[in-house]
């Protein structure tokens, strides 16, 4: 078993494609690196801090990006947008068989502000313009640093999400919530609490989420490729159809779900029995739970 978790960005890259298959575009050795941090003497990375290029995942042909969690938390600066920008053109235009991101990111580069937002909504509107072009794009999230920010909503335009139970997925972090509303909030050092409430397991039973793995890369390539098998036989787009179902079911969940301040609470009105059981479980255990908690609802 090879934690996904613990690997870097290149590792993961390597290991989730066919053994050999990756073909990395713009690489180190190129140094195309950011201008904005050499103006403010920050250190920088050659391939500023995302990994992209070609592959195949068990011989479907595939384009990927990874971040690299260990610079700058995977933050987004104006090289690196672009990279993901490009990546996503280039997709549509090769029309390859999906798209794999796998995000590890706190969002926005502070250093590049503006740049860094924009490169950010850049993205959003790629990934929407693959999707158009029938060409899934699959997120993977399972990274120490979890999926926050302009990037989290950058994972939720995408048509899957895969995580682990050690990725969190959010728009605003814990840290930002408690600077901002204060401790009484949001308590960022309540561990337990941060991944009750942005962990794989509570945006799998939200719905944010296509399934929970377990901390393992092989367990994320089976799944991405099972994820890309669906789309041979739906369409990837996304439609006003699909976008009102999405507005529902947002407005729903606050209705139901608003008063509530403890995710364990959801987890109950949810339906799941004994909801405090779940942090414990492993990945494999909890989604045979839900599944079959689920199935007791619907008998």
């Amino acid at each position: 078993m090879s934690s996904y978790l613990e690997a870097n960005a290149r590792q993961r890259i390597h290991a989730l494609l066919d053994a050999g298959s990756f073909e990395e575009f713009l690489p180190p050795s190129l140094r195309i690196t950011s201008p904005h941090l050499a103006q403010l003497d920050t250190p920088a990375s050659f391939d500023d801090g995302v990994i992209i290029g070609s592959g195949l995942l068990q011989g479907r042909k595939v384009l990927a990006a990874a971040q690299e969690g260990g610079f700058m938390g995977g933050a987004v600066g104006e090289v690196h947008g672009a990279k993901l920008v490009g990546l996503l053109k280039r997709a549509i235009n090769e029309r390859v068989d999906g798209v794999l991101l796998l995000l590890e990111t706190g969002g926005v580069r502070l250093h590049e502000a503006n740049a860094g937002l924009i490169a950010v909504s850049e993205v959003m509107r790629a990934v929407l313009d693959t999707r158009a072009a029938n060409i899934p794009v699959i997120v993977l999230v399972g990274g120490a640093n979890g999926c926050f920010g302009g990037m989290g909503i950058v994972a939720c335009c995408a048509n899957d999400i895969l995580m682990s139970e050690e990725g969190r997925l959010a728009m605003s972090g814990p840290e930002v919530i408690e600077t901002t509303h204060g401790v009484e909030e949001f308590d960022s050092r309540d561990r337990a609490l941060v991944w009750r409430t942005t962990g794989g397991k509570h945006r799998y039973l939200l719905g944010d989420c296509s399934a929970v793995l377990p901390d393992d890369i092989a367990a994320f390539r089976q799944a991405a490729f099972e994820t890309l098998l669906r789309y041979q036989e739906k369409s990837a787009e996304l439609t006003l159809t699909d976008l009102e179902a999405e507005h529902i079911l947002l407005s729903q969940r606050l209705q139901n779900f608003g008063q509530f301040s403890e995710p364990m609470d959801i987890w109950s009105k949810l339906g799941v029995a004994e909801p405090e059981v779940l942090p414990m479980l492993e990945a494999q255990v909890f989604m045979q739970r839900v599944a079959g908690s689920r199935a007791g609802e619907q008998s």
